[in-house]
């Protein structure tokens, strides 16, 4: 593999970045889901959630277990999650196959209830999406990819007065780019510019 510009180009010939190039399960997300726009409720809190738990860990663990978090947390419909009860977080705190961490899991089924909350005043995705910024970072290595933003920090700080937990700066820009409301594919990546959100 033959690295330009920050990105590895890899045996098909397509350029990503370093985290993307080898794990194949990393290299899948990265070319058919990462930066792609998610605008429904279900994936939003799906998002929201996994990168919460992704908190202190890596998200080739998150990735690797979200077929299991999907099973054990009904979907991610936040309908559903908001309706658990004790017995409910009792069965996800026995559960080997996700990430039994007590804080993450209360988070979750409390920020299932704001997200149903907050439907009465526009949803989840409007309050997520008003925070696209007018620019994108464009960087050429992954020392040049911002953790937070102006933006980052006020979507946290709206989520936070909304009820919402385990949304701090940083990991909110990390949703931000995950849901292409930022594009930091590495300038060179085959995948720069491919959201429809922003131009290459």
């Amino acid at each position: 593999m033959a690295e330009t510009q920050g990105t590895v180009v890899g045996d098909d010939g397509l350029a990503r970045p370093p985290w993307a190039a080898h794990d194949p399960l990393l290299r899948t997300y990265y070319d058919t889901e990462w930066g792609m726009p998610v605008r429904d409720e279900r994936g939003l809190f799906e998002r929201l959630s996994l990168e919460a738990f992704q908190s202190g860990l890596s998200w080739a663990t998150i990735l690797r277990k979200r077929p299991a978090f999907r099973e054990a947390f009904a979907g991610f419909d936040p309908d559903a999650v908001a309706g658990f009860d004790d017995a409910d977080i009792a069965r996800l705190l026995a559960d080997a196959r996700i990430v039994r961490n007590r804080a993450k899991i209360l988070a979750t089924v409390g920020n299932a209830r704001a997200t149903v909350s907050l439907r009465e005043r526009g949803g989840l995705a409007e309050l997520i999406w008003s925070f696209q910024p007018q620019e994108t970072p464009r960087p050429q290595t992954l020392a040049e990819v911002p953790t937070q933003s102006d933006e980052s920090r006020a979507l946290a700080r709206a989520l936070r007065r909304e009820g919402f937990r385990f949304v701090g700066p940083t990991t909110m820009f990390a949703l931000m780019e995950a849901l292409g409301i930022v594009d930091t594919h590495l300038v060179g990546s085959h995948r720069r510019g491919t959201s429809g959100v922003w131009d290459a």
